[in-house]
């Protein structure tokens, strides 16, 4: 992989690089290609079996900084495409300022890099840098990320046979070829290997646990993982806690219900397109009866999909889990706590309408404690240092009890739980996505976290 993926790269450094530098600042966001360079590139790759360039792109996303896309084929289906971004500053249009740190984002369910990290690009309800993506790039992160295969099916698509065999493993490997592809751009061609810190939000946890398990399985050498940044998300539960244990029993019966829908056909999960809809009705007729919850509103809707997640969820396993801490009259949401309410309803409005399930049902064995799962066998022989990230409201402290499986040294391991309001008061406190859209969230925990980065 790593040969055919050098390569792909060097394409992009050699054809795509110098057309895009050779680019007049654009006016405002957009995407800048070279349709004739991309050409070039798509067929000079044409044999390559490891990776395909697809398609790349440049577009300005804030003052003086760039997203880089590269849209690559990995696989033989027509949907087995990822797509690797880079924010990154500039010293001018088309040509990213060297030698500034790396950091690798992988985003969760629901959305893709850009609505999880950059989503205030979209949105004219908030600051423009009020993005994740875009705050690191500004403390001189070189930002890179990746869109999972499932984030590019289109909503018109009726046969998901595609998805059949989509599961963690592929998606781990997906992550790992943004790494490499980060890697050669970012070492010009070179076939060595930098370590570089990952972030993983939700499922991207649990998906880069996955990674480092395998990775604890190869030579040091072969490592594309420095450090750990797991974003409100537990990838074991600990059966001795009285709590955990009833979750974790929990988990066993949406196991055997989800396996069962896959046994029999059924490879996505849907949620993305109700997500959608709910945050398009809520901006464009908030007053009007909600045609998705009855006896709510189209605001009130999409405030209960925020703020008691819990109430929508196919498998409840948190009876507190929220995206946005709430305020509610009776049972009855009537505004956002800690998050931009126009802000989280056009993050709604950039939901990815598909998504597999293999990758849901292989969470839930992981967290029934199934012992036939890959992907927790060499835990405790992984060694990067780890930040935990958790939200009161979210998964919060239930995800510590992971990093006891873990090899890294005790002074290795950190954590960091945001709670704004009483334990009794949970199912309103902070919640899973305020880590990322709250108002104060650059100030409460995206400055803890790149301090952290700066120290690894």
């Amino acid at each position: 992989m790593r040969s055919a993926f050098k390569w792909v790269v060097c394409l992009l450094l050699c054809v795509v690089g110098p057309a895009m530098a050779g680019e007049a600042p654009p006016p405002e966001s957009g995407d800048v290609s070279s349709p004739d360079a991309l050409l070039d590139v798509e067929g000079l790759s044409e044999s390559l079996t490891a990776g395909r360039l697809l398609e790349a792109s440049r577009r300005v996303v804030d003052e003086g900084i760039a997203e880089y896309s590269y849209t690559v084929q990995v696989g033989p289906g027509a949907y087995d495409v990822i797509t690797v971004h880079r924010v990154v500053t500039e010293l001018l249009p088309g040509i990213p300022r060297i030698g500034q740190k790396p950091v690798f984002l992988v985003h969760g369910d629901l959305w893709g890099f850009r609505g999880a990290f950059l989503p205030s690009v979209e949105s004219s309800a908030v600051p423009r840098e009020k993005s994740f993506a875009l705050y690191l790039a500004r403390q001189g992160r070189d930002v890179w990320g990746v869109d999972l295969r499932w984030v590019h099916v289109p909503a018109t698509t009726t046969d998901f046979t595609f998805m059949q065999n989509w599961n963690l493993e592929t998606h781990l490997q997906d992550v790992r070829a943004g790494l490499l592809l980060a890697n050669q751009v970012r070492t010009l061609g070179s076939s060595s290997v930098t370590p570089m810190p990952l972030l993983g939000w939700s499922r991207g946890a649990t998906i880069g646990y996955a990674l480092l398990n395998a990775e604890a399985k190869s030579p040091a050498n072969q490592h594309l993982v420095s450090a750990f940044v797991p974003v409100d998300m537990a990838y074991v539960f600990d059966k001795t806690d009285a709590v955990q244990s009833e979750i974790s029993r929990a988990a066993c019966d949406g196991y055997t219900m989800l396996s069962a829908l896959q046994q029999s056909g059924v490879y996505v999960e849907g949620s993305g397109q109700t997500v959608q809809g709910l945050g398009v009705l809520a901006i464009t007729a908030p007053q009007a009866p909600s045609p998705l919850l009855m006896g709510l509103t189209n605001r009130e809707a999409a405030l209960l999909a925020g703020s008691a997640t819990y109430m929508l969820q196919g498998v409840p396993l948190f009876d507190w889990y929220h995206f946005t801490g709430g305020l509610f009259s009776g049972t009855t949401p009537t505004g956002l706590t800690w998050t931009n309410e126009r802000f989280f309803f056009d993050v709604m409005r950039q939901a990815s309408p598909f998504q597999s399930s293999g990758e849901q049902v292989e969470t839930l064995a992981l967290w029934c404690g199934s012992p036939t799962q890959p992907y927790n066998d060499r835990l405790n022989k992984v060694k990067v240092p780890v930040l935990y990230v958790g939200a009161a409201g979210g998964v919060g402290e239930l995800g510590l009890a992971t990093l006891k499986q873990l090899g890294t040294k005790d002074k290795d391991l950190f954590s960091l739980i945001v709670r704004r309001l009483a334990d009794s008061d949970r199912a309103r406190d902070f919640g899973h996505a305020d880590l990322f859209l709250a108002s104060d969230a650059d100030q409460l925990v995206w400055s803890h976290i790149a301090n952290w980065l700066a120290h690894h």
